[in-house]
């Protein structure tokens, strides 16, 4: 959609975190908005951060309540630290204005009364305070007082009406107890606002949100998860807006480890994303870390997501292999994050490295897929996001480092989720089986944007962290675990 008049220019900012973004800057003024949603879901923290935001720009804002009651309201608001002083609350009770009509002598029926009285009194509120600001809580209970459909749209034709030509923007909120099925609403609204709360089996509750529409403008649509935190509503954009290319330097990183780098053919090009699949212990956390000091010390910043091991067990691992992971986080050259994905969203993990990269991060470890793989509904929605994630970390030179526990330690491996069409380059670490000894072998299976070694070599991990010996010649089958060794068994023996 194109932007056809400049009123729709003059943008009111929802003062909602990540919700602007979406709207691509707020809401025309002077229009009228539905925001839909289950009760508890959060619309009344988003209407009320809403007028707050309008408050802070010097405007009159008004709070119409038909259900809850000003005490409710102000506690909500002191629950996030906000005060409600500048904002004009009028309670509408109907509870209050049926016990009023039954005390009256009426040839109507009450409610028909009631709804009309509701409405007058709602109107004369709004031409006494001529407000910029106004939300109306909730539909619900004008629907209840209409007892039919066709008076329930011309009411709010009617109020629709008299907002017109006013320098007013409205929220209108429904807790959608109607039949879902039911447009009416959304047909006379100039743009809608859906929240929803899903219940997952294991977990917190996981928020989303979706602008059903703005009319004239351009939004992003589908689904955005959000979140309500003391503060207020916080609303995830996806990544699905990648922005400008930045230019950046185009030098391979490298990881300071001589046979990792030949195998690399320098190292990994900037700006691309690499998958580290293996089994469980084979080193593929140690290499990651290892590019992130080798990062450290080029001066680049480097963040590491830990899924699957608590951060204090990361310390402790790279201190027993010697790697100063310690210095280079005290001083913020390496960031290091433990993620929960039973209480992180999706949504909310693409800020989190979103947030980072836009702070200078140039180099992004995900420790591991399995673990992001559980925050996620299913298998399909993660190469979509992962592809949204991916690209616009490369739009801003920042090397992405994906890695991908396989379960089965000799033999025959399987992955959880395939990634690896996603991923510029394929890191394959395997077990195999030598003279009696376990041992470890790496190779690259694959790299987009350049020539690499196509040769398998021995990898170690111990103190002074990953060492790569020379190609395995002598050897065969050593991807499937069961090698066979062609050399002389007594220089096999030396390198006991």
């Amino acid at each position: 959609m194109s932007e056809q008049h400049s009123p729709l220019n003059d943008r009111a900012r929802t003062g909602v975190v990540g919700l602007d973004e979406i709207l691509a800057g707020g809401l025309p003024r002077n229009r009228i908005y539905l925001v839909q949603g289950a009760p508890g879901v959060g619309k009344t923290t988003l209407a009320l951060q809403f007028l707050l935001t309008g408050v802070e720009k010097g405007e009159r804002c008004l709070y119409i309540t038909l259900s809850e009651t000003r005490p409710e309201i102000e506690a909500s608001a002191l629950s996030h630290g906000w005060s409600l002083t500048n904002i004009t609350i009028i309670e509408l009770s109907a509870l209050e204005q049926t016990a009023v009509l039954e005390q009256e002598n009426t040839l109507f029926e009450s409610s028909e009364v009631e709804l009309q009285e509701t409405t007058r009194r709602l109107l004369d509120h709004i031409e006494r305070l001529e407000p910029h600001r106004v939300v109306i809580d909730s539909l619900s209970e004008l629907r209840l007082m209409a007892q039919g459909s066709l008076r329930y749209r011309r009411q709010i034709l009617g109020l629709k009406q008299h907002f017109s030509g006013k320098s007013c923007t409205v929220l209108f909120l429904d807790d959608r107890t109607s039949d879902p099925t039911d447009l009416q609403l959304q047909s006379l609204a100039h743009g809608v606002v859906q929240l929803e709360q899903i219940t997952p089996i294991y977990g917190e509750d996981r928020r989303r949100l979706r602008v059903v529409k703005l009319r004239g403008l351009r939004f992003s649509g589908g689904y955005h998860d959000f979140a309500i935190r003391t503060g207020g509503v916080v609303v995830f954009p996806r990544l699905s807006n990648f922005g400008p290319f930045v230019e950046f330097d185009r030098a391979p990183m490298s990881s300071d480890v001589e046979g990792l780098d030949h195998l690399l053919a320098g190292g990994l090009d900037r700006g691309t994303s690499t998958l580290l699949a293996g089994p469980a212990g084979v080193g593929k956390s140690v290499i990651a870390t290892q590019f992130a000091i080798a990062a450290a010390r080029r001066g680049d910043r480097a963040a590491i997501f830990a899924f699957d091991e608590l951060s204090r067990t990361l310390f402790e691992r790279t201190r027993a292999l010697d790697l100063p992971i310690d210095e280079y986080v005290a001083s913020n050259h390496i960031h290091v994050q433990q993620i929960d994905p039973a209480e992180m969203g999706p949504g909310e993990f693409a800020q989190l490295t979103r947030s980072v990269v836009d702070d200078g991060v140039r180099l992004l470890i995900i420790d591991s897929l399995n673990g992001y793989l559980k925050a996620m509904p299913d298998e399909a929605l993660l190469t979509v996001q992962l592809h949204e994630m991916l690209s616009y970390f490369a739009h801003r030179g920042v090397t992405t480092l994906l890695i991908l526990g396989q379960s089965g330690l000799l033999g025959s491996t399987q992955s959880p989720v395939d990634v690896s069409y996603l991923s510029d380059t394929v890191l394959l670490m395997r077990y195999f089986e030598a003279a009696g000894r376990i041992r470890k072998a790496i190779s690259v299976v694959k790299k987009r944007s350049g020539p690499h070694e196509d040769t398998i070599r021995e990898l170690t991990v111990a103190r002074g962290g990953v060492k790569v010996g020379e190609p395995l010649v002598q050897f065969s089958g050593v991807l499937s675990g069961v090698p066979r060794f062609f050399g002389n068994p007594a220089a096999l023996s030396e390198k006991e």
